[in-house]
């Protein structure tokens, strides 16, 4: 009876799904009649904010999914279902995208729209410009507009082949012109595509004309303005001589018949600054003494106001300076305006007259006030670092400048500290507030000791508080002047006079001073002695270089003037991408610091900007071996000018070094053309 029912179960449970398997094969037959998607298309979608953003909304009728072909090369996008978008981003052009729809049963519609990306030319272009303050030849630039993706800047100095430089959204670029000159800056705006806005704006560089004047500068514009039949030039120095061996000159014609008060003036860019100095010096050349020449001081603004002083010629021939005291007159206004007047008060004859060097200057009459003469009692000193035996002592050599009968002396002992020296207590105090000065009269016993001055106050050796200066004695066991700049030193009251002989060195000597005296005067700097390590003048010296450094040879000197009018001088050219540690070296004869005496080297440098590191390093002849070489940095200061770079080699080993070697803008890879000579040791 079980089995009976269990057969009866299996034959009922097989009808049932034979029929439902029947009932669904005859309900799938619609999908064959199903028809392939039909009214493909696709909303499209376009930013207008130049970043080629698109939107496409595929559409159509009987469709379960689409795929979209962008037409720009790139990847089709995934599966996209029906009222959903796909985002891509164009450059600008147009592209025929490929929509394709999937219907239910797999047939496929495929349908070509059209995309059509164009971008809006920039808009609100707003170009700054500015000259860079400090340097006359530099500008910087910077852009801004809506719908910008970049900028193009055209700086109008190259002609038609100018190539743009690139500038970014909020880069700020600087640029450097050679020249002085009106220039078209021209930045263009670029979309991203061909639409561009462009603005332009004239830029005038002008070199400002500054005290003082030297005529030497060719970027300078040295416009006279010239009246009563006068007439100025700048010329080559018909007789470089003298107190002026300058290259150029200015050069003054008086023609004939012209009026007694005939001249030429030059207006410079900011007023002559009275501030610290009263006195305007002037290098000229007359032919005759006792010419007046007249310089007078305007306002450009207001020629009433003005001021003017005469001198007169003591030289015919050749060059002298004079020096016109302005004290008297109202130095509160501005004078921008030179007026130079030569033969003042005579009717012109053709005669040529010649003037260099405009400058602030100290008076030409000295003004000093004795401090210490040690004729009285000796004032209250001391001393230190093995200085020994201060005393005030009959004048050892009472001839030539000094003959007082008492002076100071001192013994610096052997083995002495480099920093020995001794001081005294002055009679009051010593303010610089309208001086700015001190002289003394010296006597050594070697040319070529560093003698130091230092001041302080009653707070002693505090920071701050004290003012030192150096000079050098350049006669031996003679009488001399020293005098001492203290122009930049704080305004304190200065109660103690303290002096170093040959700072620098423990040698024994006895040295002796006199005639301490504190004011105004002429300064004149001592010149210590040096030996010659290479001048480039004679045949060039066997070199070498390394790091992408090129262009070893010596040359012309660029710019004979300054602190260099020699011939000839050594070029190296520092290649785009050289490396950091790219130089130069020269073979010289040996240099040992301890049997020379000296132990710093001095070059002339001339560098294309401020702020390159210069180093210079000494090598022996087992080349660049630890232990056997040394090395020191310097900066540039100047651009386009010679100036004297001083290396103290105090602390390199005491060897004989024979290769010279130095790194222009050592640490950077820039590009650049440098110059150096008259390489020397000095103390």
């Amino acid at each position: 009876m079980k089995n009976l029912k269990y057969l009866l179960n299996i034959f009922i449970a097989s009808f049932l799904i034979l029929s439902c398997v029947e009932e669904v094969e005859n309900n799938i037959d619609f999908v064959e009649s199903i028809e392939a998607p039909t009214n493909v298309s696709a909303m499209i979608s376009i930013t207008q904010d130049n970043t080629g953003v698109v939107t496409i909304t595929p559409t159509g009728e009987g469709v379960v999914s689409y795929s979209v072909d962008f037409g720009d090369g790139s990847d089709s996008s995934d599966s996209v279902n029906p009222g959903n978008s796909v985002v891509h981003t164009y450059p600008e052009g147009t592209y025929e995208a490929i929509i394709t729809a999937v219907g239910l049963n797999g047939e496929v519609t495929e349908t070509v729209v059209s995309v059509v990306v164009s971008y809006s030319a920039p808009e609100n272009l707003s170009v700054t410009i500015n000259n860079v303050p400090g340097n006359a030849f530099d500008i910087t630039v910077s852009a801004s507009a809506d719908l910008a993706a970049s900028f193009e800047v055209f700086f109008g100095d190259q002609g038609d082949d100018e190539a743009p430089t690139p500038l970014q959204i909020g880069e700020t670029l600087t640029y450097t012109y050679s020249s002085v000159g009106e220039y078209t800056v021209t930045v263009v705006a670029l979309s991203g595509g061909a639409a561009t806005t462009e603005y332009s704006e004239v830029v005038t560089i002008v070199n400002p004309l500054l005290m003082p004047i030297d005529f030497e500068d060719p970027t300078l514009n040295y416009s006279f303005v010239d009246f009563g039949n006068a007439q100025s030039t700048v010329i080559p120095n018909p007789d470089a001589s003298g107190i002026n061996t300058s290259s150029t000159v200015g050069q003054s014609l008086k023609f004939n018949g012209a009026e007694v008060w005939a001249g030429s003036f030059l207006t410079i860019d900011e007023p002559v600054d009275f501030s610290s100095l009263n006195n305007i010096a002037v290098d000229v050349w007359t032919s005759d003494v006792g010419e007046v020449v007249k310089l007078k001081l305007e306002n450009s603004a207001n020629p009433d106001i003005n001021t003017e002083v005469d001198m007169t010629t003591t030289i015919n021939q050749g060059w002298e300076t004079l020096i016109y005291d302005f004290s008297a007159s109202d130095l509160s206004q501005d004078y921008d305006r030179i007026v130079i007047f030569f033969d003042f008060g005579n009717v012109g004859d053709d005669t040529y007259y010649y003037f260099d060097n405009i400058r602030l200057s100290l008076p030409a009459v000295s003004n000093f006030t004795t401090v210490e003469d040690f004729q009285g009692d000796v004032p209250g000193n001391f001393s230190f670092g093995g200085v020994e035996g201060v005393q005030a002592v009959t004048n050892p050599n009472p001839s030539g400048i000094n003959t007082t009968s008492t002076v100071m002396q001192f013994t610096k002992t052997d083995g002495a500290e480099v920093w020995g020296g001794m001081g005294f207590a002055i009679d009051g105090i010593i303010n610089f507030n309208g001086t700015n000065q001190i002289k003394i009269n010296s006597y050594a016993p070697e040319a070529g000791k560093v003698v130091k001055v230092k001041l302080e106050t009653v707070e002693g050796n505090i920071d701050g508080l004290t003012y030192e200066f150096d000079m050098t004695t350049t006669v031996a066991n003679q009488w001399e002047v020293l005098t001492y700049d203290f122009s930049a030193a704080p305004d304190l009251d200065y109660t103690s006079f303290i002096v170093f002989y040959d700072f620098g060195n423990q040698d024994e000597g006895v040295y002796h001073f006199d005639e301490v005296q504190v004011g105004l005067g002429e300064y004149i700097p001592t010149e210590a002695p040096s030996i010659p390590i290479e001048d480039f003048e004679g045949d060039a010296p066997a070199n070498f270089s390394f790091g992408g450094v090129e262009g070893v040879q010596v040359v012309e000197n660029p710019n004979i003037s300054g602190s260099n009018t020699t011939s000839n001088v050594m070029q190296c050219t520092k290649t785009e991408g050289s490396e950091v540690w790219g130089g130069m070296g020269i073979t010289v004869e040996a240099i040992n610091f301890s049997s020379a005496g000296m132990n710093q080297i001095q070059i002339q440098s001339y560098s294309p900007e401020v702020g390159k590191v210069v180093k210079v390093k000494l090598e022996t002849s087992e080349g660049n071996v630890d232990g056997l070489t040394y090395e020191f940095d310097m900066t540039t200061t100047v651009a386009n000018e010679w100036e004297t770079l001083t290396y103290d080699f105090s602390l390199a080993p005491d060897l004989d070094y024979v290769s010279f070697i130095v790194f222009y803008d050592f640490g950077n890879t820039g590009e650049g053309v440098y110059h150096f000579d008259e390489i020397k040791l000095v103390n």
